[in-house]
């Protein structure tokens, strides 16, 4: 009988537990690391090996450290909005390799954010030299630095646009800011995309890469924000007439290198499911 390949997702939020889910249905044997055991339990009803794992810029605690004796390690824990970030984020990151070494794991994906490149009014590819404008981009930047400085494994980057999907509602955005909606693109990516890009990834062993993840398609603020408005029936947003910098994130190297279709090839097209779903 061949032997369930085991992956480790460190980190199991929004992202890190339906992909835990969806590579447990898949065959695979999931462990995944959360800060609180009150989760343990959600975690096994959906088939999940947990664990307690604790990353501050002093040192890693784990429970088991059994949960690294895995295939991958997937890295999901994106820096926290706090002041600091930009030393804290990669120093917890440092304090976990030394685990990833000991284990002998030769294969990490790390979560990072379109946010390393700056908003410069250009198109960002991964030839792109990135130069964050943001203290949250500067620590993504650090901590794959990092990663990829390692000779022991390699690290496949993924540079995720901003989410969008679940219970991630758009128009959330605009209750929470009073500022006008600036006329730019917009680089977001559904959930769906990013749990079938880092499945594509484990099935075609495509390691030591940096890919952006983004919908191929940036429509505009005002158009995506105000057409979410009008599904959750809010008030249309005030457009800014000023010009704001803005980036457009390229994703073609990882369509080409995966050989991938975005299930949601524009944000706009996530809108109309939900208009679907709500007849």
């Amino acid at each position: 009988m061949k032997e369930k390949r085991i992956v480790s997702i460190l980190g199991c939020g929004w992202l890190g537990l339906p992909l835990g889910k969806q590579l447990f249905d898949k065959g695979f044997l999931v462990k995944s690391s959360v800060t609180n055991t009150e989760k343990f339990s959600q975690l096994i009803d959906a088939g999940i090996i947990p664990y307690q794992l604790v990353l501050n810029e002093t040192e890693a605690v784990i429970d088991d450290p059994d949960f690294f004796i895995t295939d991958v390690l997937i890295i999901s824990i994106p820096p926290r909005r706090i002041k600091g970030i930009e030393q804290i984020f990669p120093a917890q990151i440092r304090n976990l390799i030394p685990f990833i070494q000991k284990s002998g794991i030769q294969k990490v994906i790390f979560i990072s954010s379109t946010s390393v490149y700056p908003e410069n009014f250009q198109t960002a590819s991964e030839d792109f030299e990135p130069s964050p404008d943001k203290e949250s981009g500067k620590a993504c930047l650090l901590a794959e630095q990092l990663l990829k400085n390692q000779l022991n494994f390699k690290t496949t980057i993924l540079r995720f646009g901003g989410l969008i999907g679940a219970d991630r509602n758009p128009a959330r955005f605009l209750l929470k800011s009073t500022l006008p909606v600036a006329n730019i693109p917009v680089n977001l990516i559904h959930q769906d995309d990013c749990i079938a890009i880092i499945s594509s990834i484990l099935d075609q062993e495509l390691w030591g890469e940096t890919l952006n993840a983004c919908c191929p398609e940036h429509p505009l603020k005002k158009d995506f924000y105000g057409k979410a408005a009008l599904i959750s029936r809010l008030p249309q947003p005030i457009i800014s007439d000023e010009t704001e910098s803005f980036k457009i994130v390229d994703s073609s190297k990882l369509q080409r290198l995966l050989k991938y279709k975005f299930k949601y090839s524009s944000p706009m097209d996530y809108l109309d499911s939900l208009v679907t779903s709500n007849k």
